[in-house]
Formats: structure tokens, sequence, C-alpha cells
């Protein structure tokens, strides 16, 4: 998956823009076509477009911050271990309108982490968990359509449901609303969005600046398209910065072939996070 950012990159730099879909829209949106942006990188959804996009998510980070109180184990202190995940994961999304689109996503996760050398809680030396967790459902809203004087400006509300609340390495006890708002801009060599979200810090009490990205999407040709992201902040701390690549290749006309790597910028973020998956767009 390592050549995957090498091809993105090399491939972000060369070719005509537009999108991997079929796109009958101005020529600003020709990178991805008229839809709104999903909260999948480099994916928006039509007014009655169903999109369905199983696939598989791997990462690997030998420096996880973890705090054995917060997983139940008594000491409330950070410390670094090795993590290992995988989730078979779906998710499904819905055009409404021209301007709303409604998506849902849930999966099925296996979590493993090893505990810190100098970590003298009774949490034990590995632990391991699996469930159905992360159930999250989004509204996206387009604010204002793209002009030839302004960027397109669109919303979104997610919402996590809680899950496994007796298993604390794959799941969360609470509700989580997360609103946010971003900016797209189509270029003569690409397009360029930017979100951040906004989220409520349950330690501290406060609400917070959360997930910010700024995003790059180019289209090779009619049946790939390439993009690349700078990702992080989550939390409200602004230490976990991840480059992300990926690619999208159309196999028929309603079926594309999508992979997407994460390479972590930064010593809290996941070291390496892959996927690969088959989305489907009626």
């Amino acid at each position: 998956m390592k050549g995957v950012l090498l091809v993105a990159l090399l491939l972000a730099g060369v070719g005509a823009v537009g999108n991997a879909q079929v796109n009958t829209g101005p020529r600003h949106s020709r990178d991805r076509g008229v839809g709104v942006p999903a909260s999948v990188f480099a994916t928006y959804i039509a007014r009655g477009q169903l999109l369905v996009f199983p696939f598989f998510a791997y990462s690997r980070d030998n420096n996880r911050e973890y705090n054995p109180a917060k997983l139940g184990y008594g000491l409330m202190q950070d410390f670094r271990g090795r993590f290992r995940s995988t989730d078979e994961r779906l998710f499904l999304g819905y055009g409404l309108t021209e301007r709303l689109a409604v998506e849902f996503e849930t999966g099925f996760t296996r979590a493993q982490l090893d505990k810190a050398p100098n970590d003298a809680s009774t949490l034990p030396a590995s632990i391991t968990q699996s469930g159905f967790a992360d159930i999250e459902g989004q509204l996206r809203y387009r604010v204002a359509q793209e002009t030839d004087r302004r960027p397109e400006i669109f919303s979104y509300v997610e919402v996590t449901a809680p899950s496994q609340r007796a298993k604390r390495l794959i799941g969360d006890g609470i509700w989580d609303v997360r609103p946010g708002v971003g900016l797209v801009r189509g270029f003569g060599w690409g397009t360029m969005t930017t979100r951040v979200t906004v989220e409520y810090n349950h330690d501290d009490k406060s609400w917070d600046l959360g997930e910010f990205s700024i995003e790059y999407l180019r289209r090779l040709s009619s049946s790939l398209r390439v993009n690349l992201a700078i990702e992080g902040g989550e939390t409200g701390a602004p230490d976990e910065w991840d480059l992300v690549s990926g690619l999208q290749w159309r196999l028929g006309d309603f079926l594309f072939l999508k992979l997407d790597n994460a390479i972590g910028l930064s010593s809290k973020a996941t070291d390496w996070a892959p996927q690969i998956g088959i989305m489907l767009i009626k």
C-alpha cells in the first residue's frame, strides 16, 4: 500500500482534471461531479444516488497513546503501547435532494493493545477485543453552490451512538455529536476541499475545534481519479496528523475499486492505516 502513495503523488501532477463519476455539471465541478461532498475521501453523492461501500481497513501503531484508567484498569496516566486492528465496514449514502444527503456507517472490528513496558497498572500484558462498533450517521448539506466567484460551502453533523460499553478498547459508552463546515473550490489543476469539525471534550466539559483536513482531488481519465489529504486535530489536540493518499478506479458502469492509505506524520498519529473496498454507485 505504500506504493499507492507514490503512485498517487506522481499521478496528481499530470493528466486532465475531472471525476471518475459521470460529470454533467459546470467546468469547476469536473473533478467531482455535481453531488454533495460525502465523508468518504474524494466521494460525492448526487440527488437520488445510492452509494454502497463495503471496505476492509487495517491499522498499525507501535506507539499508541492509551490511559489504563480509561480502559478500566485504575492508573490515570498516559503510556505508549503497541496497537493493531482490522475492520470490516459498511458505508451507505443516499442523496435526498441536490443539497441534502444522508450517510450511515458501521462495522465489525478486532483490536489488540500490548501494554507499555513502564506501565505499572493492572492492565494485562495484552488485551484483545472484537465486536460491532462505531455506529455513525451523518447529514450532509450544501449551503451554497460553487460559482465562478465563490467556493462551494457545505455543512454536516455527525452522530456516533454508544456501542460496546464493556469493551473500552473498541467501544464508546456515550453519544457524540460533531457539527462541521467545509469549502470546495475547483481549479484547472484540481479541486481543493477544506473542512473542520467542532466537538465536545467530555474530559474538559467544553467545546473544541476537532478534526481538520485539506484535500486535493484530480481526475486523470474517465476511469481514474486520485486524491491527497492532510488530516488531523481530532479531540481538540493538534498533535495527530496523517498524510492520506488514494485512488478510485472504474471497474464498470456503477462499480469502482477504491484504495486509500494513511501514514502518520506525528508521533501520536497511527503509523499506518491502509484500506481497500468496492464502491457501488447507483
